[in-house]
């Protein structure tokens, strides 16, 4: 199963895809916001759609308690205008600290503070995803929110 994962920034929208297996998880690319949902979420349609995904995985900032704060909140209330632009499922997965697990890998990588700043959304993005994929196969170590809308 073909899954893209997002992660929802104020600023830009990092995305990854998965294999047609659903067992790895790989960067796509990032898109900035033009301020307008509608607009976003019909780029996010239209590249949902050309990668033929079944299923769309958006990343939850839960505070780090696990409670829904203020991160959480505008999330959720974005997601219920989100699932009204896709023609596929949209779930959540918990992403504490994904952005830091993102940036640790990108500064393992030794690219420049420039170049992490241009891929660390989407590179939030395929850890989210890949968590995702590893708890649907058994092998996380941190719980999704379990939310699903179809």
């Amino acid at each position: 199963m073909r899954a893209v994962g997002v992660d929802l920034g104020s600023r830009r929208i990092g995305l990854a895809v998965s294999d047609s297996g659903g067992l790895l998880a790989v960067p796509t690319e990032t898109l900035v916001r033009t301020g307008e949902w509608t607009r976003d979420h019909e780029a996010l349609a239209r590249i949902v759609e050309e990668l033929e995904a079944e299923v769309v995985v958006v990343g939850m900032p839960l505070s780090m308690d696990g409670g829904t704060g203020p991160a959480a909140r505008r999330t959720l209330k974005e997601l219920k205008v989100l699932r009204r632009t896709l023609t596929v499922p949209v779930e959540t997965y918990d992403e504490r600290l994904s952005t830091v697990e993102a940036e640790g890998s990108l500064r393992a990588a030794e690219l420049s503070a420039a170049r992490r700043s241009e891929v660390i959304d989407e590179a939030a993005a395929t850890v989210i995803l890949q968590a995702w994929l590893d708890a649907r196969r058994g092998g996380s170590e941190h719980p999704g929110t379990g939310e699903v809308n179809r």
